[in-house]
């Protein structure tokens, strides 16, 4: 009889959205007039830019056409987005990274589990608590953990507590370790890392010969000046730095999928020889062999991001969900409720009212104000007793959704 991958066994639970919805369907099957305003699952609700639009459908009616049409196209991204991408991301920011060390994808989530792909199962691994869960599940998907301990920690895991105590901004680990997983904007707490922060990372990293992972979904969302919006804006990053952006939260894309990776040329790792590897050319060998691209119109639409038209319409839609997430902050905080976040990322952390556990705390909300939102402890234990919020929402929700908080609380 053929054998199942034990790793996936020692998963404590279900992916933490799916249960989400699991409950909420249960609740709105039997309550099935409840007007449930949702606010979990971090999925935009506004359109796509116009933009984009024309582009994508410019793009599709050339497929219509034998002079035109075009089949297979690179698997690491054709060179229109890739450039766009270098020069508007990177470049203007003094970041020095060309196109050919970006790789395009169908969606930064799939990149941050794929890239172990090419990287060996002895690393020690370090993560952020709470953290994005598609972090810690795929580590245990490929072996790299033991069994979960009672209170969600899987060993073999170096946990990294983001708390109220130190600015939700974690401490160097004590103790050596290969793969750094970051994320700035911070999903869930929706705090952003200082250069200061970021520069003591990268050093980090270039003493310990580590390769930072960082997630830069929400780097849209900065407001503050001063706060980088790339790790390569940290001398030496090039040289220690993996960096996965998407275009889902920026440009509304979660359901039509573009996002990139940038594994600069200069990023090397040991081979069990103890010699030196470039990271690159083996993520483009992985790219190559599983992947076969995006398709034309998607990169296509992709690249009227930049455009003077989509940059504004963007930069328009952003704005929108930043002020839901501005009505959302000041009206917690007025209904008593400590809240972090909501300045530069889409994602509200309040800490439960009356020291509810997060789930408990989820069911009083679904089932009294018909909200719903995502428990903290499904990000990890440090999330416990807190609570994520997303702006991504109408306005009119938005409103709705204050009221009936601050009615609850």
């Amino acid at each position: 009889m053929a054998r199942i991958n034990d790793n996936y066994l020692k998963l404590a639970a279900g992916y933490l959205f799916p249960e989400i919805g699991r409950r909420v369907k249960a609740f709105t099957d039997a309550n099935p007039t409840a007007k449930v305003i949702r606010m979990g699952i971090g999925d935009v609700t506004e359109p796509l830019p116009p933009a984009c639009i024309a582009a994508l459908h410019k793009a599709t009616d050339e497929l219509a056409v034998r002079s035109s049409f075009r089949g297979y196209g690179p698997e690491q991204g054709y060179d229109f987005l890739r450039e766009a991408i270098a020069k508007n991301d990177y470049q203007s920011r003094k970041c020095d990274i060309s196109a050919n060390e970006i790789f395009v994808s169908d969606g930064s989530k799939c990149d941050v589990g794929n890239i172990l792909d090419i990287f060996g199962a002895d690393n020690k691994i370090a993560i952020q608590d709470p953290v994005y869960p598609v972090y810690v599940d795929t580590n245990v998907m490929v072996g790299r953990t033991g069994v979960a301990a009672a209170n969600g920690r899987y060993p073999g895991l170096v946990y990294l507590p983001c708390t109220e105590e130190n600015g939700f901004s974690p401490e160097l680990p004590s103790e050596k370790v290969d793969l750094i997983y970051l994320c700035y904007p911070n999903n869930p707490t929706g705090t952003v890392a200082s250069r200061a922060a970021l520069t003591k990372w990268v050093e980090y990293a270039l003493a310990n010969e580590a390769i930072i992972l960082f997630d830069a979904a929400y780097e849209a969302y900065i407001t503050e000046e001063g706060i980088p919006h790339s790790i390569y804006e940290i001398p030496g990053a090039r040289e220690c730095a993996i960096e996965f952006r998407s275009f889902s939260k920026t440009a509304g894309f979660t359901g039509v999928r573009c996002a990139f990776t940038v594994i600069p040329t200069a990023l090397m790792a040991r081979t069990a020889d103890g010699s030196k590897k470039d990271v690159h050319s083996l993520w483009n060998r992985r790219h190559c062999t599983k992947f076969n691209g995006v398709s034309y119109p998607v990169q296509r639409a992709a690249e009227a991001v930049y455009s003077a038209e989509g940059a504004k319409q963007v930069k328009s839609t952003i704005a929108f969900y930043l002020e839901n997430a501005k009505l959302l902050r000041e009206g917690i905080h007025k209904a008593g409720v400590e809240v972090f976040g909501g300045i530069n990322a889409p994602y509200i952390w309040l800490k439960t009212p009356h020291d509810l556990k997060s789930w408990d705390f989820f069911d009083l909300l679904l089932k009294q104000s018909h909200l719903v939102g995502t428990p903290g402890s499904g990000f990890g234990s440090c999330g416990e007793g807190y609570f994520r919020l997303s702006a991504f929402n109408s306005r009119e929700n938005t409103i709705e959704a204050v009221d009936r908080f601050q009615k609850l609380t």
